[in-house]
């Protein structure tokens, strides 16, 4: 089990309960005892767990997981998952948007696997640095103030600059969707150029891994409605058609 595997797992693990001691990780997750002590110690460093003796526990606020670097480490098979899914609504020879977020940063990964002759335009540093691997891939980097926490940009300018574009698609990395209340997002900075995008972009795609089902973020970005599909890397029959009903379309 790699790093970085660990680490979700054992963020996982911390979700579900309170705590986790260093020998119930070390056993579940078949590696050493020492092995545990250190990745504990490293994801401290990262903000991620507060280590304790004999064990850990997260943080006191869930915020410190709330940034691109926490992000990014929490639930990436299910996020290449609905990357993969969502290619296929991408075309040779298109033009698409790439907004922040740790999912698009995933799809870019992808996309840098399976495609040439694109345009892709993104406010996501992470994401065009990603891009620059495949030199067919023409990437147009949206300038702005810069948030490291992130790792992209942000600002009148940059909304000034994306609504410029017309994608043929735009694929929108949320935070939460719920039935209820729709797509909802805890980065006020990035809700102006998410919305800048759906208005402009031919079809609005919106990837997200299923941990974001049911869940409702700090403020809302659109209705079900008002994207013409959200990508799952799983849902439920029940769910699907719950979701539906509610105005949403689903893959």
């Amino acid at each position: 089990m790699l790093y970085t595997e660990r680490v979700e797992f054992i963020i996982q693990q911390l979700q579900l309960c309170a705590n986790a001691k260093v020998g119930e990780l070390a056993e579940a997750m078949h590696v050493s005892l020492d092995t545990v002590r250190r990745d504990l110690k490293t994801m401290e460093r990262e903000g991620l767990v507060k280590y304790v003796r004999g064990g850990a526990c997260l943080p006191e606020t869930l915020d410190s997981i709330s940034h691109f670097s926490g992000r990014e480490i929490v639930n990436i098979p299910q996020k290449r998952q609905s990357a993969v899914k969502a290619l296929e609504f991408i075309q040779p020879g298109s033009v698409i948007a790439l907004n922040s977020g740790t999912t698009n940063m995933v799809l870019a990964q992808e996309i840098v696997k399976r495609f040439s002759d694109l345009t892709i335009v993104t406010n996501n540093l992470a994401a065009a640095t990603v891009l620059l691997q495949n030199s067919s891939i023409h990437t147009v980097l949206i300038g702005g103030d810069v948030d490291v926490m992130e790792r992209s940009t942000y600002g009148h300018f940059c909304e000034k600059e994306f609504s410029s574009y017309h994608p043929d698609c735009a694929f929108l990395s949320i935070n939460a969707v719920n039935d209820l209340v729709g797509y909802t997002d805890f980065r006020f900075s990035e809700i102006g150029i998410m919305q800048t995008l759906a208005a402009n972009s031919r079809r609005t795609v919106a990837v997200m891994d299923s941990s974001k089902l049911g869940k409702q973020s700090k403020k809302l970005l659109f209705p079900l409605s008002s994207i013409d599909v959200l990508v799952l890397n799983d849902i439920t029959e029940e769910q699907k058609a719950q979701y539906i009903a509610a105005g949403a379309k689903i893959e």
